[in-house]
């Protein structure tokens, strides 16, 4: 797995300091993207939290997230959240260090008081003492907020920075993208109260690890609460690996209620990642899971049919230019706005989610912008299948047989085929598609097909277009 040394750099350590009318929450800030451009150190908010204890809490379930490896926890990560401004909200996210658990809290406008809410994207400084402090915040005491240090400390300050260096695994970084993916599918699946989700959340398994990693548990609504199933039926939603929501924990006591997101349960009832969200006062926590407790998000190549499409790249530049780290990114007003059609906007979204740009809010069923300092380029060039798909049709290794619905892929010395149903869905018969079934993202033999398929169509179209401007020059004589 390749890798890359990633640096923090911060003013001073975050903290939480005694200040004149009560405590204050420090959150410093590493190099980071505004409207403006690029700032080492940004300041996206000052003002209270609404309901500081809860917010304590929550930002320590995040920060929990950031720490842990589900799979291996012997292993321990250590990657800073990052915190995005939206305007009228603060998001804070983190990844496992597995790349199996995906983690956000959302502060809403109802959560803060203060300031104007800036606009971009940073990480910020999540330490042990700074953890420790957090767990003494009280409810009754009033919290200030600091997300930045303000524009003075910035222009006089010249101690030492406080540095980190972590190596940064491509997975990370893929699997930003692939959750946005992954995400735009569920529908609301269950809703509980406050008290039923205490006592459903707390009957969950703490522990960990490998054992009991491959197996599937679902539960399913009954009444107020969830019931636990061995089968996936319909209406079921998956929990694979329940001991990864243990950071849920920490909420608890504040808890308003508990939602769940899943996708429609699939006729070989395959395991399915879902998004377990919790309601607090001016916040949302949500947990996203992963299929399976040793399969992170970085592989489910839900991202690949995008990437292989010719016109994903134009069109990503030029819906980026239209994004202003708006919290909900509405699909019909861009192609309005860009001149192409919503399944373009969606697959330049998508090519924008490999830079970390993107994001999706199950709660709301919409996309949000962040900006990460990655290229668009960055994942589709470490991903294997989509690499070898190209170069699949770049030896010219694609036949499309007669008829269009099916073709032969030549590779070395066998020859693979793939199939294309009546609605679109594609088959190999390839031992990756024979194990997963399109589970996680099509094989290199799928992807090469489409991509040879698209470019036909483009061929064809330019073609009509051309015989079209001949016929009216003929006609105009």
């Amino acid at each position: 797995m390749s890798q890359s040394a990633h640096a923090y750099a911060y003013l001073r350590p975050s903290a939480v300091v005694d200040a004149g009318a009560g405590r204050s929450l420090a959150l410093e800030t590493s190099g980071g993207a505004g409207p403006l451009g690029t700032a080492a150190h940004p300041r996206f908010f000052a003002g209270f939290l609404a309901e500081p204890a809860p917010a304590a809490a929550a930002l320590l379930a995040v920060a929990d997230v950031a720490a842990a490896r589900y799979y291996q926890p012997q292993l321990r990560a250590s990657l800073d959240p990052v915190v995005t401004a939206n305007g009228d909200r603060l998001r804070f996210e983190s990844f496992s260090g597995c790349c199996g658990v995906y983690a956000r809290l959302d502060v809403l406008a109802a959560g803060l008081d203060g300031d104007e809410i800036g606009h971009g994207t940073t990480n910020v400084d999540v330490n042990n003492p700074l953890r420790e402090a957090l767990t003494r915040i009280g409810r009754a005491e009033p919290l200030h907020l600091a997300v930045g240090p303000d524009a003075l400390e910035v222009t006089t300050f010249d101690g030492p920075v406080v540095e980190k260096k972590v190596p940064l695994p491509e997975r990370w970084l893929r699997g930003f993208a692939e959750t946005q993916v992954t995400a735009a599918g569920f529908d609301l699946r269950a809703e509980l109260p406050a008290a039923e989700a205490v006592r459903f959340l707390r009957s969950l398994p703490r522990g960990g690890g490998r054992a009991g990693a491959r197996v599937a548990q679902w539960v399913v609504p009954a009444g107020r609460t969830l019931r636990p199933t061995t089968r996936p039926v319909p209406g079921a939603v998956c929990l694979p690996g329940p001991e990864r929501l243990a950071a849920l924990q920490r909420v608890l006591r504040h808890a308003l209620a508990l939602r769940i997101y899943g996708p429609p349960v699939t006729a070989d009832g395959a395991p399915a990642a879902s998004a377990w969200e919790v309601e607090l006062p001016g916040m949302r926590l949500t947990l996203t899971l992963s299929p399976d407790a040793s399969r992170g998000f970085s592989g489910e190549g839900g991202v690949l049919g995008a990437l292989a499409t010719g016109t994903a790249g134009p069109d990503a530049d030029l819906v980026a230019a239209l994004l202003a780290w708006e919290p909900r990114i509405e699909v019909a007003e861009l192609a309005e706005q860009a001149g192409i059609t919503p399944a373009r906007v969606r697959a330049a979204l998508t090519r924008l989610g490999t830079a970390g740009q993107i994001g999706y809010d199950v709660a709301e069923a919409a996309y949000f912008h962040r900006q990460l300092p990655y290229d668009t380029g960055r994942a589709e060039a470490a991903n294997p299948r989509l690499r070898a798909a190209r170069a699949l049709v770049a030896a010219g290794a694609v036949r499309l047989e007669e008829g269009g619905a099916t073709a032969l892929v030549t590779v070395d010395d066998h020859v693979q085929r793939v199939r294309t149903d009546t609605g679109g869905e594609a088959g190999c018969t390839c031992l990756w598609w024979a194990k997963y079934r399109g589970g996680r993202g099509p094989c290199k033999h799928v992807l090469a097909v489409g991509m040879v398929r698209a470019e036909r169509a483009a061929e064809a179209g330019r073609a009509a277009g051309a015989a079209a401007d001949a016929g009216v020059r003929e006609g105009t004589r």
